[in-house]
């Protein structure tokens, strides 16, 4: 897990944006990013999970191709992602997202606030735990509420397939 922060670290951060349809949702995330696109081995390792959580409980057709992020949120700043799903469906490519992932990369006492919750089903326990992986359809929505004090990091990707149909 250091490891992946120190490769963000190289890479630089920029302001997260939520967009709706083209348009910027402002204040509706309040965060700095970082690609890791170039990371084959580390997507390589979250497609292991998105397999084994698509065998178990989603069947749908996915493939490795994925973006990855480094997110952090700041209590400064009141860090944190207003209620959204991270399906993007495009006309102009043959992919959609499938399977969201999200890996905690700080360990619970070093923020507070920054609770991963979802609308529509029951909230994960121990999400907090340094390492916890959580695995879940794109299309579910789901929220970080504000980070109040300290830092709030973690690995976020989405898992692509052919089109939704």
């Amino acid at each position: 897990m250091e490891h992946i922060e120190k490769v963000a670290a190289e890479n630089g951060r920029q302001d997260g944006i939520a967009l709706n349809g083209g348009a910027l949702l402002n204040n509706h995330r309040r965060s700095k990013i970082c690609w890791l696109s170039e990371q084959y081995w580390l997507r390589d390792q979250l497609y292991w999970y998105v397999m084994e959580a698509n065998r178990a409980a989603f069947g749908v057709d996915v493939c490795n191709v994925a973006a990855l992020q480094f997110t952090e949120y700041h209590g400064e700043n009141k860090g944190g992602y207003g209620w959204h799903r991270d399906v993007i469906y495009r006309t102009d490519q043959a992919f959609d997202r499938k399977i969201s992932i999200v890996v905690q990369l700080s360990d619970s006492d070093e923020y507070e606030g920054g609770d991963f919750e979802f609308s529509e089903c029951e909230n994960p326990s121990n999400i907090r735990q340094k390492g916890a992986v959580l695995v879940f359809p794109s299309y579910v929505t789901h929220r970080v509420t504000p980070v109040t004090k300290g830092v709030r990091k973690s690995l976020v990707a989405w898992f692509e397939g052919p089109k939704w149909r």
